[in-house]
């Protein structure tokens, strides 16, 4: 994933914050490192923390009222990820179910774990409004995770179903950080909610530039090492575009069997649907600054909009 250069005057703060994750997670670390050997490693990049208490900065903040809430989103994104290893969307989309050694074992008992830890960190914050915005992320990635894009055509809905896909698999939790901190920087409802949209329109981008770069890579080995996520089964953005406006049934048929056609594949993405995802792109990053125009300038403001740029970079 694209992780933009985070603010060097946070590191204190977010050392209190990895502390607390480690001391959360000690007794069932040689557990959890079986599940997944880098999840919650120390010295993470850890951004939505980071926007948890950049978003309180924007008000009156005090480390001590924000610090729970952005140990929890970690754990919540650390149990969401430790579930989507149980779930291959491949297999899924193809009506197939998965079998392994992790399918209904150890990954989904972490999970539920580090679940439970998230909510025991949660109640730590002392408003109580925290509780409701990450409840509500992880309902909307529970949703989301049950409503994959299935077909590359008609592409409005294509689109349509991408759009509602990625704003819960990949902007919920951001969108959440950002309105929890600003809770716990005692904002305004309006200031708020416009946070909750910076966050939102932030992940949209971090998830469309993270696609960008798939079909950017070069090679290796005389291998090229672009569309993974064709290879894999995702059905992207710049994949949609495509199918748009190029040749959509041999894209939809190299999409369904994974290894086919794939050098032509990255090919006709690159020239049909590279561009208009760079536009939306640009239009979301604009979104996000547009969402802190209420807010006076700031080294917090600064920051914010040095995290929008980066993600729109790509």
């Amino acid at each position: 994933m694209i992780q933009p250069p985070l603010p060097l005057g946070l590191g204190s703060d977010l050392q209190a914050v990895e502390r607390i994750i480690q001391e959360r997670t000690r007794a069932r670390a040689a557990v959890i490192s079986v599940a997944d050997p880098h999840l919650l490693r120390p010295g993470d990049t850890r951004l939505r923390s980071t926007l948890v208490l950049l978003a309180a900065q924007l008000g009156d903040y005090q480390l001590d009222r924000a610090v729970h809430a952005a140990a929890a989103i970690e754990l919540i994104y650390a149990a969401t990820s430790t579930h989507d290893s149980l779930v291959d969307e491949v297999d899924r989309r193809r009506g197939q179910v998965r079998q392994g050694d992790w399918n209904h074992g150890i990954s989904l008992m972490i999970g539920d774990y580090l679940f439970a830890l998230a909510a025991g960190e949660m109640a730590l914050s002392p408003d109580p409004r925290v509780i409701s915005y990450f409840s509500q992320a992880v309902m909307q990635i529970c949703e989301s995770q049950l409503a994959p894009v299935r077909a590359l055509r008609p592409a409005e809905q294509a689109a349509e179903q991408y759009f509602a896909y990625i704003a819960g698999t990949s902007a919920a939790l951001y969108a959440a950080a950002c309105t929890a901190g600003a809770a716990c920087g005692g904002l305004d409802a309006k200031q708020i909610a416009a946070l909750g949209r910076f966050g939102h329109e932030l992940g949209m981008a971090l998830r469309i530039g993270e696609e960008l770069h798939d079909f950017a890579r070069g090679s290796a080995n005389g291998m090229s090492l672009a569309g993974s996520s064709l290879r894999h089964g995702a059905a992207t953005l710049p994949l949609i575009l495509a199918a748009a406006t190029g040749d959509g049934n041999r894209l939809e048929l190299a999409l369904e069997l994974g290894h086919a056609d794939l050098d032509w594949s990255v090919g006709e993405v690159r020239r049909h649907g590279v561009g208009p995802a760079r536009a939306e792109l640009a239009r979301r990053t604009a979104a996000a600054h547009a969402a802190l125009a209420p807010f006076a300038a700031s080294p917090a403001r600064a920051a914010l909009e040095q995290i929008a740029d980066y993600a729109g970079g790509a």
